[in-house]
Protein backbone atom coordinates (compact mmCIF):
# COMPACT_ATOMS: atom_id res chain seq x y z
CA UNK A 1 0.00 0.00 0.00
CA UNK A 2 1.40 3.64 -0.68
CA UNK A 3 3.22 5.29 2.47
CA UNK A 4 3.77 1.98 4.03
CA UNK A 5 7.67 1.32 4.48
CA UNK A 6 8.87 -2.04 1.80
CA UNK A 7 10.46 -4.69 3.65
CA UNK A 8 12.73 -4.63 1.20
CA UNK A 9 13.94 -1.26 1.46
CA UNK A 10 14.10 -1.32 5.36
CA UNK A 11 16.07 -4.17 5.08
CA UNK A 12 18.79 -2.09 3.55
CA UNK A 13 19.10 0.25 6.33
CA UNK A 14 19.57 -2.55 9.15
CA UNK A 15 23.13 -4.23 9.80
CA UNK A 16 23.76 -7.34 11.13
CA UNK A 17 22.65 -6.90 14.68
CA UNK A 18 19.03 -5.74 13.46
CA UNK A 19 20.12 -2.21 14.01
CA UNK A 20 19.66 0.45 11.78
CA UNK A 21 22.62 1.07 9.80
CA UNK A 22 23.01 4.11 8.50
CA UNK A 23 24.95 7.69 9.89
CA UNK A 24 23.11 9.86 12.06
CA UNK A 25 23.44 13.54 12.61
CA UNK A 26 24.57 14.95 15.92
CA UNK A 27 21.28 15.85 18.15
CA UNK A 28 21.49 18.36 20.52
CA UNK A 29 19.05 20.92 22.65
CA UNK A 30 20.10 24.69 23.12
CA UNK A 31 18.28 26.50 25.74
CA UNK A 32 17.96 30.79 25.50
CA UNK A 33 17.32 31.66 29.04
CA UNK A 34 16.16 35.32 29.69
CA UNK A 35 15.68 37.30 32.53
CA UNK A 36 15.78 41.09 33.56
CA UNK A 37 18.28 42.55 35.89
CA UNK A 38 19.76 45.84 36.21
CA UNK A 39 17.11 47.11 34.22
CA UNK A 40 17.92 45.12 31.14
CA UNK A 41 17.16 42.28 29.51
CA UNK A 42 19.26 39.53 30.04
CA UNK A 43 20.53 36.14 28.59
CA UNK A 44 22.53 33.52 30.54
CA UNK A 45 25.49 32.32 28.64
CA UNK A 46 27.94 29.31 29.52
CA UNK A 47 31.94 29.05 28.44
CA UNK A 48 32.58 26.20 26.62
CA UNK A 49 35.21 23.74 28.07
CA UNK A 50 39.22 24.02 26.78
CA UNK A 51 39.73 20.32 26.27
CA UNK A 52 41.52 19.16 23.61
CA UNK A 53 38.85 18.09 20.88
CA UNK A 54 36.64 20.50 22.04
CA UNK A 55 35.39 23.15 19.45
CA UNK A 56 35.40 26.57 20.53
CA UNK A 57 37.28 26.27 23.34
CA UNK A 58 36.37 28.45 25.80
CA UNK A 59 34.28 30.73 24.04
CA UNK A 60 30.80 31.70 25.05
CA UNK A 61 27.65 29.56 23.93
CA UNK A 62 23.98 29.06 24.63
CA UNK A 63 23.63 26.21 28.02
CA UNK A 64 23.12 23.09 25.77
CA UNK A 65 24.15 19.64 25.27
CA UNK A 66 23.56 16.17 23.47
CA UNK A 67 20.17 14.77 24.35
CA UNK A 68 20.33 11.67 26.83
CA UNK A 69 18.49 8.69 25.61
CA UNK A 70 18.28 7.38 29.13
CA UNK A 71 17.18 10.48 30.86
CA UNK A 72 15.06 12.34 28.28
CA UNK A 73 11.86 11.35 27.65
CA UNK A 74 11.62 14.26 24.47
CA UNK A 75 13.18 17.11 23.64
CA UNK A 76 11.28 19.42 26.24
CA UNK A 77 12.41 17.32 28.89
CA UNK A 78 15.97 17.64 27.76
CA UNK A 79 15.63 21.84 27.75
CA UNK A 80 14.18 21.26 31.32
CA UNK A 81 16.84 19.64 32.29
CA UNK A 82 19.66 21.70 30.70
CA UNK A 83 17.92 24.64 32.23
CA UNK A 84 18.12 22.86 35.71
CA UNK A 85 21.47 22.21 35.67
CA UNK A 86 22.47 25.74 34.82
CA UNK A 87 20.36 27.42 37.06
CA UNK A 88 19.30 24.90 39.55
CA UNK A 89 15.56 25.57 38.80
CA UNK A 90 12.04 24.84 36.53
CA UNK A 91 10.90 27.48 34.60
CA UNK A 92 7.84 28.90 34.95
CA UNK A 93 7.85 29.15 31.09
CA UNK A 94 9.76 27.36 28.35
CA UNK A 95 9.02 27.01 24.58
CA UNK A 96 10.19 25.19 21.66
CA UNK A 97 11.66 27.84 19.61
CA UNK A 98 13.05 26.13 16.13
CA UNK A 99 15.28 23.97 15.03
CA UNK A 100 18.77 24.79 12.91
CA UNK A 101 20.76 21.80 11.32
CA UNK A 102 23.57 21.66 8.75
CA UNK A 103 26.61 19.73 8.07
CA UNK A 104 28.86 22.39 8.83
CA UNK A 105 27.19 24.64 11.80
CA UNK A 106 29.24 21.54 13.85
CA UNK A 107 33.09 20.47 13.39
CA UNK A 108 32.54 17.27 14.93
CA UNK A 109 29.81 16.42 11.86
CA UNK A 110 26.21 17.10 10.94
CA UNK A 111 24.63 18.06 13.46
CA UNK A 112 20.90 19.56 14.05
CA UNK A 113 19.85 21.33 17.32
CA UNK A 114 16.19 22.24 18.92
CA UNK A 115 16.06 25.16 20.23
CA UNK A 116 13.65 26.54 22.95
CA UNK A 117 13.90 29.51 25.32
CA UNK A 118 12.68 30.09 28.77
CA UNK A 119 11.95 32.96 31.61
CA UNK A 120 13.24 33.03 34.63
CA UNK A 121 12.95 36.01 37.30
CA UNK A 122 16.57 37.45 38.72
CA UNK A 123 16.12 35.75 42.01
CA UNK A 124 15.66 32.59 41.05
CA UNK A 125 18.43 29.82 41.59
CA UNK A 126 22.07 29.51 41.34
CA UNK A 127 24.43 29.99 38.30
CA UNK A 128 26.40 27.04 37.29
CA UNK A 129 30.19 28.19 37.25
CA UNK A 130 30.88 28.37 34.19
CA UNK A 131 27.34 30.69 33.22
CA UNK A 132 27.17 34.48 33.41
CA UNK A 133 24.28 36.61 32.97
CA UNK A 134 25.24 39.03 29.59
CA UNK A 135 22.69 42.40 28.90
CA UNK A 136 21.02 42.50 25.61
CA UNK A 137 21.44 46.42 24.24
CA UNK A 138 19.80 47.54 21.41
CA UNK A 139 18.12 44.23 20.72
CA UNK A 140 20.98 41.99 20.18
CA UNK A 141 24.35 40.87 21.92
CA UNK A 142 27.90 41.97 21.44
CA UNK A 143 29.55 38.91 22.12
CA UNK A 144 30.10 36.88 19.26
CA UNK A 145 28.63 33.67 20.44
CA UNK A 146 29.75 29.92 19.44
CA UNK A 147 28.13 27.54 16.26
CA UNK A 148 25.39 29.64 15.02
CA UNK A 149 24.38 29.95 18.70
CA UNK A 150 24.35 34.07 17.44
CA UNK A 151 21.74 33.42 15.28
CA UNK A 152 19.50 31.48 17.27
CA UNK A 153 19.37 34.17 20.19
CA UNK A 154 18.64 36.89 17.52
CA UNK A 155 15.45 34.50 16.41
CA UNK A 156 14.82 34.40 20.75
CA UNK A 157 14.74 37.39 21.08
CA UNK A 158 12.46 38.60 18.13
CA UNK A 159 10.12 36.24 19.06
CA UNK A 160 9.97 37.40 22.78
CA UNK A 161 9.12 40.80 21.20
CA UNK A 162 6.88 39.71 19.41
CA UNK A 163 4.65 37.90 21.92
CA UNK A 164 5.10 40.48 24.65
CA UNK A 165 3.28 42.68 22.19
CA UNK A 166 -0.11 40.71 22.84
CA UNK A 167 0.62 38.23 25.87
CA UNK A 168 1.31 38.16 29.61
CA UNK A 169 4.98 36.66 29.08
CA UNK A 170 6.55 39.40 31.28
CA UNK A 171 4.61 37.74 34.13
CA UNK A 172 6.98 35.15 34.54
CA UNK A 173 10.05 37.34 34.65
CA UNK A 174 8.53 38.21 38.14
CA UNK A 175 9.54 37.67 41.22
CA UNK A 176 7.13 36.22 43.60
CA UNK A 177 5.43 39.54 44.54
CA UNK A 178 5.61 43.06 42.46
CA UNK A 179 3.79 46.10 41.77
CA UNK A 180 2.01 47.42 39.09
CA UNK A 181 4.83 50.03 37.64
CA UNK A 182 7.45 46.66 38.21
CA UNK A 183 5.78 44.56 35.73
CA UNK A 184 5.00 48.02 33.79
CA UNK A 185 8.83 48.82 33.42
CA UNK A 186 9.34 44.84 32.30
CA UNK A 187 7.26 45.40 29.30
CA UNK A 188 8.86 48.38 28.87
CA UNK A 189 12.30 47.11 29.06
CA UNK A 190 11.29 43.98 26.76
CA UNK A 191 9.50 46.09 23.87
CA UNK A 192 12.43 49.37 24.11
CA UNK A 193 10.04 51.97 24.37
CA UNK A 194 7.43 53.34 27.12
CA UNK A 195 3.90 52.53 27.79
CA UNK A 196 1.13 54.28 28.93
CA UNK A 197 0.40 54.00 32.17
CA UNK A 198 -3.61 54.17 32.46
CA UNK A 199 -4.47 51.97 29.65
CA UNK A 200 -1.60 49.13 31.06
CA UNK A 201 -3.14 49.26 34.11
CA UNK A 202 -6.30 48.56 32.83
CA UNK A 203 -5.32 45.93 30.49
CA UNK A 204 -3.18 44.09 32.96
CA UNK A 205 -6.37 44.05 36.09
CA UNK A 206 -8.66 42.83 33.49
CA UNK A 207 -7.01 39.91 31.87
CA UNK A 208 -7.44 38.54 35.36
CA UNK A 209 -3.93 37.17 35.53
CA UNK A 210 -2.76 38.14 38.76
CA UNK A 211 -3.53 38.71 42.44
CA UNK A 212 -3.29 41.40 45.08
CA UNK A 213 -1.75 40.07 48.33
CA UNK A 214 -2.47 41.53 51.38
CA UNK A 215 0.36 44.00 52.13
CA UNK A 216 1.73 47.03 50.44
CA UNK A 217 5.52 48.14 49.75
CA UNK A 218 6.62 50.75 51.98
CA UNK A 219 8.81 53.41 50.63
CA UNK A 220 9.50 57.09 50.35
CA UNK A 221 6.29 57.64 48.08
CA UNK A 222 2.77 56.63 49.27
CA UNK A 223 2.74 52.62 49.47
CA UNK A 224 2.37 50.44 46.72
CA UNK A 225 0.43 47.05 45.97
CA UNK A 226 1.45 44.10 45.89
CA UNK A 227 0.82 41.33 43.56
CA UNK A 228 1.84 37.94 42.40
CA UNK A 229 0.85 35.88 39.57
CA UNK A 230 -2.18 33.52 39.54
CA UNK A 231 -0.73 30.02 40.58
CA UNK A 232 -0.85 27.71 37.46
CA UNK A 233 -1.97 30.49 35.05
CA UNK A 234 -1.32 30.03 31.27
CA UNK A 235 -0.16 32.80 29.53
CA UNK A 236 -3.01 35.32 28.43
CA UNK A 237 -3.78 36.69 25.11
CA UNK A 238 -4.47 39.73 24.46
CA UNK A 239 -7.40 40.93 21.75
CA UNK A 240 -5.23 44.22 20.41
CA UNK A 241 -1.48 44.89 21.01
CA UNK A 242 0.46 47.28 22.73
CA UNK A 243 0.21 49.98 20.33
CA UNK A 244 3.14 52.33 20.41
CA UNK A 245 2.76 56.18 21.87
CA UNK A 246 1.96 58.49 18.78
Amino acid sequence: MAGEPRSKDLGKDLGKSGQLDFPRPLTTVDVVIFTISGDSLQVLLVQRPADEGEPFPQAWALPGGFVDVAKDRDLAACAARKLREKTGVTSPYLEQLGSWGSATRDPRGWSATHAYFALIPDDAGTLASDARWCPIQGGRLKDKLAFDHGDILATAIQRLRNKVEYTSLPAYLMPAEFTLPDLQRVYEIVLDRPLEKSAFRTRILSADMIEAVAKMRRGPNRPAQLYRLKKGREPVYFVRTFNPPE
